[in-house]
């Protein structure tokens, strides 16, 4: 029963629907109406999410990759490489067409994150999901106040998920979470 609600916890937190789901929040809340919010939505996904999402999957059906996430240190540089790409991708195209600079500044901070997180790779395999949900949290705490306090919660709750499913050490999950914590208040803090 606690494998099958790791498993859940894990593949409904896990980073492409996370992802998905700050970049939305972030679009409808700093655009001028609802129309903008989903154009803006629609191109920071398709410079993100999407394109990453789609390389994952055909490299998990070429055989390069033995998980959907990547639970393999050394299969993940690939990922981290794509990542870094579209991030870049990401920030000069937002920057030029005039997005939110929310938006701006969360693939600012992505960008940060994945070649900090990169670099740690060619070492020590990092949670990317307590990564990802600690970063989103600390975004909304940053532009919500007390409203977002209560994603917090989430963090231990998905590194429970990856300790119990033995995708990564406590060490690996607590130092994810802190890291991105750190990364959000260095870089998007300042931007936003």
């Amino acid at each position: 029963m606690k494998k099958q609600m790791a498993t859940l916890i894990s593949n409904v937190l896990n980073p492409f629907l996370v992802g998905l789901a700050i970049i939305l929040l972030l679009s409808f809340a700093s655009a001028a109406n609802p129309a903008d919010a989903l154009k803006w939505a629609l191109v920071a996904v398709g410079l993100s999410v999407f394109p990453v999402f789609v390389i994952v999957v055909y490299l998990l059906r070429t055989g390069r990759l033995d998980n959907l996430f990547a639970n393999v240190r050394e299969q993940r540089t690939k990922i981290y490489v794509v990542n870094s790409l579209c991030a870049v991708a990401g920030v000069i195209i937002l920057a030029y067409l005039g997005a939110p600079a929310t938006l701006v500044a969360v693939f600012a901070t992505g960008l940060a994150a994945t070649i900090i997180f990169m670099c740690i790779n060619f070492w020590w395999k990092i949670s990317l999901h307590t990564a990802f949900i600690a970063a989103s949290a600390m975004v909304l705490v940053i532009l919500y106040g007390w409203v977002g306090v209560p994603t917090i919660t989430l963090i231990p709750l998905t590194a429970w998920a990856r300790i119990e499913l033995k995708s990564h050490s406590f060490a690996q999950a607590v130092a994810g979470a802190l890291l991105a914590a750190v990364i959000v208040v260095a870089v998007f803090y300042p931007l936003v």
